[in-house]
């Protein structure tokens, strides 16, 4: 198995630079795993696929403005992306400029002070503030969108999931970008159960696997929490004959973590760097809802894993033909 053997081409034209409204109006690829049959669907219509008793597990992250701009003590101007905090004046951040070293002091436009303590890995730096960054977010902070989004987003609530609660991500878990409260409702009432967890998305998401062979590229590690609550939902889900459904790779990468652990599943929360190639034998995901993924990604290697290399890559092949919208305002697939 090669990084290779996960590439594909994409036309620029097909990356979707703004996201549809209503949310639930983006497109719907159903992939039935068992005969490989195809359905074009629209989002909305997600309830058709889903029955009584059935779970979906929702990530309630939700992004930090975490992009800001310092200056160096000549002047120059510095672009951070705030990617995980360590604790209460301690952030690992992306640092874009030239000349800096260990020591070197920025000053974040209209906030505190910070020094970059340590260089970790490429542009990665562990940066120490004077004070606590968070309450200056709502005026020194920008939504970081991924670098092939080239328009602005109007409004930044569109990068954040209709139920996004708990701060902490660098992206947006963007399979959950489609549902809509009055789809969640819709979906309730038939019957289908609807549980949370946090998985704050970090730097990996942007990260290509750059290694020949995909086995030795180091995935970053992420935080992520299953509470009780959803540990309940679940055992009770697989006792009574329910699917578990994910929505989104995190939600997965959430739940595989937990039933690493043990069965049935037990409340966790922690770091997890579960890194998932085909091969990997899933122990609680039943179906999941994902978006089309970036080429040589650990993302399209996860759904790889969960439908075949093969099978993937000529749905990707065919989404490209029937002129689905990729990536993270893109439209949307159903593995089932």
């Amino acid at each position: 198995m090669n990084t290779s053997d996960f590439n594909y081409h994409l036309p620029q034209s097909s990356i979707a630079q703004t996201p549809l409204e209503p949310r639930d109006s983006s497109r719907l690829l159903v992939l039935h795993r068992d005969t490989g049959e195809l359905e074009h669907r629209t989002f909305r219509e997600l309830g058709e696929y889903l029955r009584p008793n059935d779970l979906l597990v929702l990530n309630r992250t939700r992004v930090i403005p975490a992009r800001i701009f310092a200056r160096k003590e000549t002047g120059g101007r510095v672009e951070l992306l705030l990617v995980r905090r360590r604790d209460l004046l301690r952030w690992e951040a992306l640092v874009g400029g030239k000349g800096l070293r260990v020591g070197s002091k920025l000053r974040v436009d209209d906030g505190p002070e910070a020094t970059i303590l340590e260089f970790l890995d490429g542009a990665e730096r562990l940066l120490l503030f004077s004070e606590p960054i968070e309450p200056y977010f709502p005026k020194v902070g920008h939504v970081p969108l991924p670098p092939y989004i080239h328009e602005k987003l109007a409004d930044p609530e569109r990068y954040q999931t209709v139920y996004a609660r708990d701060s902490g991500s660098a992206a947006a878990p963007t399979a959950g970008l489609h549902f809509t409260p009055r789809l969640l409702d819709e979906l309730q009432g038939k019957g289908v159960r609807i549980a949370y967890v946090t998985l704050h998305v970090g730097l990996d998401t942007f990260a290509p696997v750059t290694e020949e062979n995909p086995a030795k590229h180091k995935i970053h590690t992420e935080w992520c929490e299953l509470p009780q609550e959803t540990a309940d939902a679940i055992n009770q889900t697989k006792q009574s004959g329910g699917r578990v459904i994910a929505v989104g790779t995190t939600s997965v990468r959430t739940l595989e973590t937990a039933a690493n652990y043990q069965l049935p599943i037990t409340p966790f929360a922690g770091p997890t760097s579960i890194y998932i190639l085909p091969g990997y034998q899933f122990n609680l995901v039943d179906a999941m809802i994902t978006n089309f993924h970036l080429p040589k990604s650990t993302l399209i290697m996860l759904v790889s894993a969960f439908a075949g290399r093969e099978k993937i890559l000529e749905t990707y092949e065919t989404a490209i033909h029937e002129g689905y919208r990729f990536y993270s305002f893109g439209d949307a697939m159903f593995i089932v």
